[in-house]
């Protein structure tokens, strides 16, 4: 028989286990997803009008947010840009420094941050979102990153603000719209999952 001060210690023991497997589940998925948004900017494709160029990365930012949560998503994209800028060549074109950050696409950069987390904060919100739901938060993170984009496009390149979204907005809203409903279905069919790894 297991005496009552053997079964704490198994309890304890138990408990830490599950506690360690979580922090290595979540540092597995914070790095994993700032690889894959990495990766994401080698699927790169530049347009003659704009120097905003197409790339899969929102897919990514919006699904570390979905699948990570806020705190972890939006850490896993902070860890992007931080690597990038300092000069790892991991963002689009295989560029890296501060020089991207402070240039006309660093907007959307930050954005990556700050859409994730809003992506896990509003999925966060339901304990079994709908598809509807899922794509809805996610087309509010690409806002977000517009938004951040935009405004800082507008700067770099000394136009308005609508100038700047018919370079920077208007062109990738299709192509966008893809990687929500992807990013969306993916999560939706696999949100279990997710929340069961990263709770």
């Amino acid at each position: 028989m297991i005496g009552e001060g053997n079964l704490g210690l198994l309890l304890k023991i138990g408990n830490r286990e599950i506690v360690g497997g979580r922090v290595v589940c979540a540092i597995i998925g914070l790095i994993s997803f700032t690889v894959f948004t990495a990766l994401g900017a080698f699927v790169y494709i530049p347009l003659p009008f704009t120097p905003v160029p197409i790339t899969l990365q929102t897919f990514f930012v919006l699904l570390a947010g979905a699948a990570l949560g806020r705190r972890l998503g939006s850490l896993s994209q902070f860890g992007y840009v931080a690597l990038g800028s300092l000069g790892l060549p991991i963002f689009a074109g295989a560029l890296g420094g501060m020089a991207c950050l402070i240039g006309p696409t660093g907007g959307y950069l930050i954005g990556f941050v700050l859409a994730a987390y809003v992506v896990g904060r509003l999925i966060g919100m339901r304990q079994s979102p709908s598809f509807i739901y899922i794509t809805l938060a996610m087309a509010v993170g690409s806002m977000v990153i517009y938004l951040l984009g935009t405004v800082q496009l507008a700067f770099v390149l000394h136009c308005s603000i609508a100038e700047a979204a018919l370079l920077g907005v208007v062109p990738f809203i299709p192509g966008d719209a893809l990687k929500v409903t992807a990013a969306a279905t993916v999560y939706s069919r696999s949100q279990r999952r997710f929340r069961e790894i990263f709770p």
